[in-house]
């Protein structure tokens, strides 16, 4: 397997162009879960990456916490809920695991896919540790299944540093998160050593103790988030998304999804559109959306974000209005769906 390296070469690249901004959001957009934030969705998938279906009706997953206090703080208190999705309608059905099922304080994102058999298996990141008395951001990877948790893939020391720190918070850690299943293998979010700092990359596990780096981000991104692979016309399409201020330095290229192409799962890639940019937030709300997933009908479903300063007013905690990619070899162009 070759790592791929995502490069300042690249983002000098990175132009204001239509097909890679995505439309301005404005005016109010209904919560779809009231009462609480909710963001990081992802549908409930078939093995082959479709959207699974259940009597007609999509279900989804995301994390959800109660809509008070700084939005920040919602990290702290994250659950994985589940939603149906019928008739452009979303539906609550409640915490997808049981009050102290999960063996962290908190649960932060994943994928979930249904077997041939019919189960379903949520692949989640346990942050923290259950009835810790202080709050830790060490970070674990598990796979749920008939009610059984149990952790896949930890981090190769050779590679990766380990997501085990105390003090924290949101662009202020490590790595080992974001579980994307892939046919019998998982993307990680993961964190490599850059001299005294560190730098984000995408792992690439077969669920047991072998993992490597796919993609680094050399020495431009702290953290690329939410990785996942979308496979269309026969390419490989390898998404993530990234913060601004993740950037070195910070704003060196806008909050956005950004993705790379390759005839393979284990590449070489190439950056999409040369840059790797696919969705920018335009430059009037830099902040309005994140952590967009692909799915395999090239629908972009993400979250919206802030429409404006940092705080609780300007924040949206709920599902952005959808999109559309179109996908041409390796050119994209982001459409309203």
């Amino acid at each position: 397997m070759t790592t791929t390296r995502w490069t300042r070469r690249h983002l000098d690249l990175i132009e204001d162009d239509p097909a890679t901004t995505a439309p301005l959001i404005t005016g109010p957009v209904e919560p779809a879960l009231p009462g609480f934030d909710l963001w990081d969705m992802w549908p409930i998938q078939e093995e082959d990456g479709a959207t699974a279906l259940f009597d007609g009706r999509e279900l989804w997953m995301g994390l959800a916490a109660p809509a008070a206090g700084h939005p920040e703080d919602r990290h702290d208190v994250a659950r994985i809920r589940s939603l149906a999705f019928d008739d452009g309608k979303w539906v609550d059905l409640g915490d997808v695991f049981p009050d102290g099922a999960s063996p962290g304080s908190r649960e932060w994102s994943g994928t979930a896919i249904r077997r041939a058999d019919g189960t379903i298996s949520v692949f989640y990141t346990a942050s923290g540790f259950r009835g810790e008395e202080r709050r830790t951001f060490t970070q674990r990877v598990f796979e749920a299944r008939d009610g059984v948790h149990r952790e896949l893939a930890k981090p190769d020391p050779r590679y990766f540093l380990p997501a085990d720190q105390i003090e924290g918070g949101p662009g202020r850690i490590l790595a080992w998160r974001d579980p994307a299943w892939f046919r019998g293998r998982l993307l990680i979010a993961a964190s490599v050593p850059w001299g005294d700092r560190y730098m984000g990359a995408v792992a690439l596990t077969d669920s047991g103790s072998g993992n490597h780096p796919l993609l680094v981000a050399d020495g431009i991104n702290r953290e690329l988030e939410r990785p996942h692979v979308v496979v269309h016309d026969g390419l490989h399409y390898l998404f993530f998304c990234t913060h601004r201020q993740s950037f070195e330095p910070a704003d060196a290229a806008p909050t956005g999804l950004y993705g790379f192409v390759a005839d393979s799962l284990e590449g070489p890639y190439e950056p999409l559109n040369g840059s790797g940019l696919v969705i920018g937030n335009p430059q009037a709300q830099p902040d309005q959306a994140y952590a967009w997933m692909v799915l395999d009908d090239l629908r972009v479903v993400s979250f919206l974000d802030y429409r404006g300063p940092v705080d609780r007013a300007n924040f949206g905690g709920t599902v952005a209005p959808l999109l559309r990619l179109r996908l041409e070899g390796h050119r994209t162009r982001v459409e309203p769906c």
